[in-house]
């Protein structure tokens, strides 16, 4: 809701009218009336130093009555903004000019425009505006809306000096400059600046008390850069190009092979026989052998590792102690000796270190004799155990079967008979034989007695043949119980033969098992048997390898940098936690 403002009544002297050529002169009491009315028209323009733009030129200007002084415009001077000026003194252009100047806010110049609007005064822009109301005596920049009129130049001429003094409404400072004095003193601010000018001045300090902190801070950073970081990368740095000795590093590769399955036996052992993981242990077991202090003992007693290493010339960080001990040898071989397994492919990679190329060269290659002497250990135990034990099988197999043919000797021996089923089938034989012939005879002597009249002579033939045949039948049955009777029967012989026998037919079917189990334990003792084949030779190298001059120092500059950026951050930290 918007209150319509009420304008207050003045006593205002009006202007006479167009035909009269004189102004008639101002009543008494003008002045005193003029003076709060000028006091309520003059704009409250804030300046720098606290005080009104209006305060300050109402300060600036003499008593009526005084002597103008060289400070003081004259009267004749260039008259004040918002006194009544004829068009012939001063054009519009020089009166906008003036007012865009003063450095009128866009609020200031909308409510000019209102105003203008108000009083149906044409403006063509808004400073144009502020001219026309100023022409008008009204003050474009009061919260109210009431209109005052102002008081027209005195028409007589002893009231001219009297109008030029008097101050019209609202005015601008001559020139676009501040003169007048101000309560507010800064060492950035001189004698006769605009606000505007104080404010560049003030942004300017600010920006060089900035930029002067910055330098500051820049420096110090660049101080301590210099301190915690270049300074100790410029030293790492001189050791690597000045200080450390070069150092020739000798590469070469090897790796460890089993022997081929002749058997073609089947399982997973078969199946992984031709890969890299049948002698991935075997490479294992070489890899911590090389790294070990048990290799470098070796390689020193056989090139002499420490004393290479004590020698006067080698820089201090890589030189031994002139009588070095294990530990600090083992140290230093860790370094120099880089052992590297690749089981997807089975290939041991090795690399040797020494001040001297040559020297290096045969460091290698003594690590690869020592290599080959531990892979040809590694199953030795094992293959000499397996034969040995089938060595031993098939030794016992063979005293076996030469008792059980002793013992089947002494049997053949011992009843002088070398077949004693032979002897009882030739006795059987006779025996029937002689049953036979006897039964023959006795057909024979009954168809002699069945003839009434027998040959006498033939029938006592062939009793005599009867008898004969009897008495040798008896003696065979009797040779034959005897030899089937009695611990030396031919029977009980007989047994006792075939079962030493039998005895030494299992000994030959165990004497078979044993020659076999010796030809397969050979076999398989040759198939364990691993031999290592060196891919690349060791080989002297013409340049040094290290040390690695520009990526060292690089890498010594990130750690130090790193460093100093932790530390830095550690204390942001704490000051913050501190000041909070």
């Amino acid at each position: 809701m918007t209150t319509k403002p009420k304008a207050r009544k003045f006593r205002i002297r009006r202007s006479t009218p167009s035909g009269s050529s004189a102004e008639q002169p101002p009543r008494e009491g003008t002045a005193a009336a003029e003076t709060p009315a000028t006091e309520r028209l003059r704009p409250r323009v804030v300046a720098s130093g606290g005080e009104t733009k209006a305060e300050a030129t109402a300060s600036a200007e003499p008593p009526q009555g005084a002597p103008a002084t060289d400070s003081t415009p004259a009267a004749g001077s260039t008259p004040i903004s918002g006194e009544v000026s004829s068009a012939r003194e001063t054009s519009a252009e020089a009166e906008i000019d003036a007012i865009r100047r003063e450095a009128l806010t866009g609020r200031q110049l909308r409510m000019a425009r209102r105003v203008a609007q108000k009083h149906n005064l044409a403006a063509t822009s808004d400073f144009d505006a502020v001219r026309l109301l100023r022409q008008r005596g009204i003050d474009p920049f009061k919260r109210s809306n009431m209109l005052e009129l102002v008081v027209p130049h005195a028409e007589s001429g002893d009231h001219s000096d009297a109008a030029k003094d008097r101050v019209q409404l609202p005015q601008t400072v001559p020139g676009g400059k501040r003169t007048l004095p101000s309560t507010e003193t800064s060492p950035q601010t001189a004698p006769g600046m605009s606000p505007a000018e104080e404010r560049e001045n003030e942004i300017m300090a600010i920006q060089r008390d900035i930029a002067r902190r910055r330098r500051k801070k820049l420096a110090l950073l660049m101080t301590r850069l210099m301190f915690f970081v270049l300074l100790p990368t410029a030293i790492v740095g001189y050791y690597f190009y000045v200080v450390a000795t070069p150092m020739y590093a000798t590469k070469s590769e090897f790796l460890i092979l089993k022997a081929d399955n002749a058997g073609g036996g089947m399982g997973l052992g078969s199946l992984l026989s031709g890969t890299q993981f049948a002698t991935s242990q075997d490479s294992i077991a070489v890899q911590s052998y090389l790294q070990s202090k048990d290799a470098m003992l070796r390689l020193d007693e056989d090139e002499g590792f420490k004393s290479h290493f004590s020698q006067s010339w080698i820089d201090p960080i890589q030189r031994l102690d002139p009588n070095p001990t294990n530990e600090q040898a083992y140290k230093l071989y860790s370094k120099f000796v880089q052992i590297g397994f690749d089981p997807t492919e089975g290939v041991i990679r090795m690399e040797v270190v020494a001040a001297d190329p040559e020297v290096s060269a045969d460091f290698a290659r003594s690590l690869i004799s020592y290599a080959e002497d531990r892979v040809n250990r590694l199953s030795e135990q094992k293959r000499a155990d397996q034969m040995r034990d089938a060595l031993i099988g098939f030794e016992n197999a063979q005293v076996e079967r030469r008792n059980a043919q002793e013992a089947l000797v002494s049997l053949q021996q011992k009843g002088a008979i070398l077949d004693p089923e032979g002897v009882i089938a030739a006795l059987r034989g006779q025996i029937n034989n002689i049953e036979m012939q006897l039964q023959e005879k006795e057909l024979t002597l009954a168809a002699l007695l069945d003839n009434p009249r027998p040959n006498q002579a033939k029938v006592d033939g062939a009793r005599g043949d009867v008898r004969r045949l009897k008495a040798l039948l008896a003696r065979l049955n009797e040779k034959m119980v005897d030899a089937s009777k009695g611990e030396n029967s031919l029977a009980q012989l007989s047994v006792r033969i075939q079962m030493a026998q039998a005895d030494l037919a299992t000994r030959d079917m165990m004497l078979q098992s044993a020659l076999q189990q010796v030809e397969q334990t050979r076999m398989e003792a040759n198939r364990q048997v691993r031999y290592l084949t060196t891919s690349v030779q060791p080989v002297a190298s013409q340049e040094a390898s290290y040390p690695r001059k520009f990526e060292n120092t690089i890498l010594a500059f990130l750690i130090f940098s790193g460093i100093y950026l932790m530390i830095s951050l550690t204390a942001s930290i704490l000051r913050e936690q501190v000041t909070s």
